[in-house]
């Protein structure tokens, strides 16, 4: 992915530079282990200051969206699902488990005993998992469900993908017991890690977003004298999104764009025939002028990606554990 910051639209250059990284790889635009620019190399090639580049680079290290290479650069988070461990990670649950052997040993529990009960609760979670149930966790309730119908259709019969919004995982405790039950949770890969902190007991597996293929055509179809404009819910979306409107319709010279709240979309909404709104967006719509057609960049789950890091994990024999990328993410796709 050639990176590209805009100097037209109203979002700092940094929050752009993060954006274009973090949802290239959510929307598939960037591929795990791909190497990206140095920091160097990425300021002199978007004239953004070094600083710039390293304090991105920086936070989406943090993030586990991307690693660093000893002597060999930054690369895109390889093992989405089935990778390796991080130490850290592994280090953690063994001090969990150290504490909870202590705590067993301070009221007498002998160690035949506790290995016991651990066992049987593996049993009984394993018994609830063989229901073949698997949670969609996503940002917006109606993107949420399109996204679990087109993962369902991909999977063997007898496997079932129930919806969830993030927002639910956190409020609703019959949530949280449907997401324990569960096979295994799909989410976005920029959200991965931070899925997996709330769930530390479940199977994390985060997969990319494309842009659908109602949304692709709907931008293909367009007339190239139309004014069109672009409303983003998250500001560091914006450039992604603008990126991929121009992809599919190529045709058309008249784009403007802006993000929620801000008062940049005041003069987006008043230019334009046709309003190109990322997913959770819809609070612009009442603004709208009656004759403006509105057109949702909707994206759906990547089919390469459901066959290669849903499916095979679904077979037999497949290891059950918790893997957090350490290195991949888009809502968060919108």
């Amino acid at each position: 992915m050639k990176l590209h910051i805009d100097r037209e639209l109203p979002v700092p250059l940094g929050v752009q530079v993060r954006g274009l990284i973090e949802y290239g790889i959510a929307c598939g635009e960037l591929s795990p282990g791909e190497r990206l620019p140095s920091v160097r190399e990425l300021a002199d090639t978007l004239k953004v200051a070094p600083m710039t580049v390293a304090q991105v680079y920086r936070g989406l290290r943090e993030a586990g969206l991307i690693e660093t290479r000893s002597g060999l650069g930054s690369f895109v988070g390889g093992d989405r699902g089935l990778g390796g461990r991080p130490q850290a990670q592994m280090a953690d649950v063994q001090r969990r488990l150290d504490h909870l052997i202590d705590d067993a040993a301070a009221i007498g529990l002998k160690p035949a005993d506790f290995a016991g009960m651990v066992q049987a609760r593996l049993a009984r979670r394993e018994q609830r998992r063989r229901a073949r149930s698997i949670i969609m966790l996503g940002l917006f309730a109606d993107a949420t469900r399109a996204y679990a119908r087109a993962i369902q259709a991909r999977l063997p019969s007898g496997v079932t993908v129930e919806p969830l919004t993030l927002d639910e995982l956190k409020t609703s405790e019959p949530a949280l017991q449907r997401v324990a039950e569960a096979e295994l949770v799909v989410t976005f890969p920029n959200r991965q890690r931070e899925i997996a902190a709330l769930l530390p007991e479940s199977r994390v597996v985060a997969i990319r977003f494309i842009p659908s293929e109602e949304t692709r055509r709907a931008l293909a179809g367009l007339d190239p004298m139309t004014r069109l404009g672009i409303a983003s819910r998250f500001p560091d979306f914006l450039p992604i999104m603008k990126s991929g409107v121009q992809r599919f319709a190529p045709h058309v010279r008249s784009i403007v764009a802006a993000a929620l709240g801000t008062p940049a979309l005041d003069a987006v909404i008043d230019q334009s025939d046709v309003l190109v709104l990322s997913t959770g967006a819809e609070s612009v719509l009442p603004r709208l002028r009656p004759e403006v057609r509105a057109i949702e960049y909707r994206h759906s789950p990547d089919p390469v990606d459901v066959d290669q890091q849903i499916v095979p994990l679904l077979q037999p024999g497949a290891a059950n554990v918790s893997e957090p990328n350490a290195a991949e993410p888009s809502e968060v796709l919108p």
